[in-house]
């Protein structure tokens, strides 16, 4: 089935590319999350619309992309959540979590999307978490997370 991403999908592509997938994936999960839309001769305007609005959002030049790796990567981010005794969390740290604890911490504004976690964040103490800035720039940032 032909799609029309509307987010960036890793591993499949980024916002107005027009990809082809198995039925079940974007009937199933990339249409109702709102990652894609069907793909018809109409939606090729959607396409250029979408093209311009993620322009206006990316990072453009590598140079950009340094320069912001280098202030995330000066940050010191501390998360506090709720944990039980033995340092496990009531649930788990997410990318929007991190994503607005490194706004607090007087970073760049960070799109979730972007923040890689690896495996789940679910116990207190230092994490080692990505930001993907460019295709060929990531930041890598330590996350502090501390019982609240």
């Amino acid at each position: 089935m032909k799609i029309i991403l509307t987010h960036e999908v890793s591993g499949l592509g980024t916002a107005g590319d027009v990809v082809d997938v198995k039925d079940g994936y974007a009937r199933n999960y990339l249409v109702p999350r709102g990652f894609a839309i069907r793909w018809t001769k109409g939606g090729e305007k959607d396409v250029a619309q979408i093209r311009r609005a993620r322009k206006i959002h990316e990072i453009a030049t590598i140079e950009q992309a340094n320069e912001i790796k280098a202030k995330l990567e000066s940050v010191k981010v501390r998360l506090a959540v709720r944990s039980g005794d033995a340092g496990r969390l009531f649930g788990s740290v997410t990318p929007a979590d991190v994503a607005s604890a490194i706004k607090a911490a007087g970073g760049p504004d960070v799109d979730k999307r972007r923040v890689e976690l690896g495996s789940p964040i679910k116990t207190l103490g230092g994490h080692q978490v990505s930001v993907r800035l460019h295709p060929e720039v990531a930041a890598k940032l330590g996350v502090e997370v501390v019982a609240a």
